[in-house]
């Protein structure tokens, strides 16, 4: 394969990694809300989220191969794993390192599931909330589209999206923290929440 090849298929990669993990993140918080996804009953939609984590997880690991494989940059193995060690670009290489770890952290947890108990795995989990602006910041930092008017698109997209599931899973924790007993209970007693 030329370095041409793979340099597109870098690009590539990263962009729909980018989609791909977007959407996670999206069903994710739809999960949380107990949301249902039109057409699928309840439980395919942590389904979907669950298929396409591992299909994003897929891309990642090819747009990291491409990148490895690429002669045009050095970047090693030992680089895509441990973060800010790398000659080439070590901050943004370095935060793909981390979101990357942070993804392996979320994987593993989920795999060993059943084992670890729901506590612990929804704790690793929680993680995936902080690998998703890590990643967004090392394609931005790193890519070579960042400048061009399909890539600001849509990453605004991208970002507006996460933001508005954000709030909404936010407005829906308030909500239910407002109609907790406790709350109720002041509710009764005649003082306001």
């Amino acid at each position: 394969m030329t370095s041409e090849t793979l340099w597109y298929a870098n690009r590539a990669t990263g962009a729909v990694c980018l989609v791909l993990f977007t959407v996670v993140v999206l069903l994710g918080i739809a999960v949380r809300l107990r949301a249902r996804i039109p057409g699928l009953p309840r439980f395919g939609t942590m389904s979907l989220h669950r298929t396409l984590s591992l299909s994003a997880t897929a891309f990642l690991a090819l747009h990291i191969t491409t990148a490895i494989v690429d002669s045009y940059v050095n970047i090693t193995p030992v680089d895509a794993v441990i973060p800010f060690v790398s000659d080439y670009q070590p901050l943004w290489l370095g935060l793909g390192t981390v979101a990357l770890d942070l993804m392996l952290a979320v994987l593993v947890t989920s795999l060993l599931r059943e084992r670890l108990g729901h506590r612990a795995w929804r704790a690793v989990h929680w993680l995936a909330y902080a690998s998703w602006p890590v990643a967004l910041l090392h394609g931005i930092g790193i890519g070579t589209d960042t400048g061009a008017d399909w890539m600001t698109w849509l990453t605004v997209a991208c970002v507006a999206t996460v933001i508005a599931a954000f709030a909404a899973r936010l407005a829906h924790a308030a909500r239910a923290a407002r109609h907790t007993p406790a709350a109720l209970l002041r509710t009764a007693e005649g003082v306001r929440p």
